[in-house]
């Protein structure tokens, strides 16, 4: 027989309704991590969007692991994160974001954060 309080799609009540409050109220670490860098962005005088976030979350990412990327590598990383954007719309963001002073275009072609803006994400400045 039907029973209209029990989910039919395989997770229990517990699992989609009554979910602890920390997973609830609580900030994910990629909320902290936004928040981090629409600091940054207000700091530099710049209003935050989507495709900025994520393209200085993507530098982010791979100065933390070691790599290096150029507008092909920010934007192969975005696409494989499902997030569907032109390369010019990349080139552009990145573009704007060097003209700023928020990422430097090394010698090799790729985009790292300026050290100003480092020291803002570090909360030394």
């Amino acid at each position: 027989m039907y029973n209209p309080q029990v989910p039919t799609d395989g997770h229990s009540v517990a699992d989609s309704q009554f979910a602890s409050g920390a997973q609830v109220f609580g900030k994910t670490p990629e909320q902290q991590g936004n928040q981090r860098i629409r600091h940054l962005l207000k700091c530099f005088g710049l209003r935050t969007s989507l495709i900025r976030l994520k393209v200085i979350d993507a530098l982010l990412t791979a100065a933390d692991n070691q790599r290096a990327l150029g507008v092909r590598g920010v934007h192969s990383h975005l696409l494989e994160l499902g997030i569907p954007l032109s390369f010019l719309s990349v080139r552009e963001v990145l573009k704007r974001l060097c003209s700023e002073g928020v990422i430097t275009l090394n010698a090799d072609k790729s985009y790292s954060l300026h050290e100003e803006a480092a020291k803002v994400l570090e909360g030394r400045a």
